[in-house]
């Protein structure tokens, strides 16, 4: 389950970089930039995360080209993180 952990953690950092992404995921989640870090403490978060990215295919092939992750290892992580079904 680190690894899992670690992959979400990958996706935030990089989520982090692209403002746009950021925007976006914090608009769907209704998290604010300032409550992030207490929100990242809940369970289930970084399993949201990782399905958000999951539920855009541009965007997960972006951070996939980004970060050399293939695609299959986000869907693990997912799972390892209690993810079930579709990430919708």
């Amino acid at each position: 389950m680190a690894d899992a952990e670690d992959t979400a953690i990958a996706v935030l950092v990089w989520l982090a970089e692209e403002p746009e992404l950021m925007g976006r995921f914090l608009a769907l989640t209704g998290l604010e930039a300032s409550n992030l870090r207490q929100a990242a403490r809940e369970p289930g978060f970084l399993a949201g995360v990782l399905g958000f990215l999951m539920n855009h295919e541009p965007t997960l092939m972006d951070f996939c080209a980004a970060t050399g992750t293939r695609p299959e290892s986000i869907s693990r992580a997912f799972q390892a993180l209690g993810g079930t079904g579709e990430s919708g």
